[in-house]
């Protein structure tokens, strides 16, 4: 049976997913660091909302102490970390006064993180890594939850590597895509205070009750598959990053109102194990065909089906060479239809059926293109 935390939280989820179009996985992952008390690195461009879910996910825990703020080569440490005490010099020492900065926040926005320099970077690591700040040489435990790094893109220089690696989930956002969804946005009004809360405690609660999630029989091996695979592809990630992704499967599976984790929340692997975006795909792919091989021979299936479908629809120079071209892929799509509905049959209960089904149906309406192309070009030589 749920908690109230998880059905608090459940409800903060949906809200933030009315709130922002488009923003769905991201906005559960952001919630998976909040659950996992880790962080995330979001590439994209500005204007993209990341500064704004990020506001709206603190707005929504009551209690929580929110810190934001923009960092240029030319940042320094007071403005992350308060001014140097007067008083505190007055008497041979130096700390910072820390009211309102990064050090008291539960949840922080830095945008353009990457811009930090070396006079942030240092206790800017250890504030992340260790939720410790050493203020006037004195160890002093951060309340720290999360922390959302900004960025158009990735680090250049690599000191800043270090600093990367500290976010557990990276994630990379667009502008909105679908049209409808755009309007949507447009005609939004402005987003007034919500009535859907948790309070720290009921945060706090509902971290103890992801640290009970299971992992079950097979993660590990799953795990330790993916790993084996990216490496035979060039991929080499840390142990350390292997070993917090499992806070990660957690937190997902708590989301997905489960108490052990299976093979659906290695997804969120697809947001965790790349260093570059353009590895992201690749991820995904090796996860698809540890934990889902029917679904990753389904969508073999129908890369093929569109390869085929894209070379028989190209431009012909000639019209007896475009009708052999398309009698032929609909016998290709024909063969390609028949193998993905033997892996239906062959699981007809199986978790991933459904998406396999997506697939056949995209497959159905990359045939139905090729066959209105055969019927067009029968009626063209059927006229006089």
């Amino acid at each position: 049976m749920a908690s109230a935390a998880a059905a608090k939280l459940a409800a903060v989820r949906e809200d933030l997913k009315r709130r922002f179009a488009e923003r769905d996985e991201f906005i559960d992952r952001a919630l998976a660091a909040l659950l996992a008390r880790q962080h995330v690195l979001i590439i994209g461009p500005p204007g993209s909302a990341k500064s704004m879910i990020a506001h709206a996910l603190c707005s929504r825990i009551s209690g929580a102490v929110y810190f934001h703020w923009l960092l240029t080569k030319f940042s320094t440490p007071e403005e992350l970390f308060g001014p140097v005490s007067l008083r505190g010099l007055e008497q041979d020492r130096y700390y910072r006064i820390t009211d309102g900065k990064l050090p008291t926040a539960h949840v922080a926005f830095l945008d353009e993180i990457f811009k930090a320099n070396s006079a942030i970077l240092n206790a800017l690591l250890t504030l992340v890594n260790e939720r410790i700040y050493y203020n006037d040489a004195t160890p002093t435990p951060v309340p720290l939850n999360t922390l959302f790094g900004a960025s158009n893109e990735l680090p250049q220089a690599k000191e800043l590597d270090c600093l990367a690696d500290r976010f557990l989930f990276r994630y990379r956002v667009d502008y909105i895509e679908d049209r409808e969804a755009f309007r949507t946005m447009l005609e939004a009004p402005e987003e007034a205070a919500s009535s859907v809360s948790i309070t720290l405690a009921e945060l706090h609660q509902a971290q103890a009750e992801v640290r009970r999630v299971t992992l079950g029989e097979r993660v590990t091996e799953w795990l330790t598959e993916i790993r084996t695979r990216l490496r035979s592809r060039g991929m080499c990630v840390s142990d350390r990053r292997f070993r917090l992704s499992l806070a990660g499967l957690k937190a997902n599976a708590y989301l997905s109102g489960r108490n052990q984790v299976n093979e659906a929340d290695l997804a969120v692997l697809s947001d965790i194990l790349w260093t570059v975006p353009q590895e992201r795909a690749l991820v995904k792919e090796e996860i698809t065909a540890v934990v889902a091989p029917a679904l990753h021979a389904a969508l073999e299936i129908v890369r093929q089906a569109e390869d085929v479908h894209r070379k028989a629809l190209q431009s012909w120079f000639n019209r007896e060479e475009e009708r052999a071209a398309v009698t032929e892929a609909k016998v290709k799509l024909e063969r390609l239809s028949r193998r993905l509905e033997n892996l239906l049959v062959a699981q007809p209960d199986d978790f991933w059926a459904k998406p396999i089904a997506d697939l056949r149906s995209r497959l159905g309406d990359l045939a139905g293109a090729v066959e209105k192309r055969a019927r067009e070009l029968d009626r063209a030589t059927d006229e006089p």
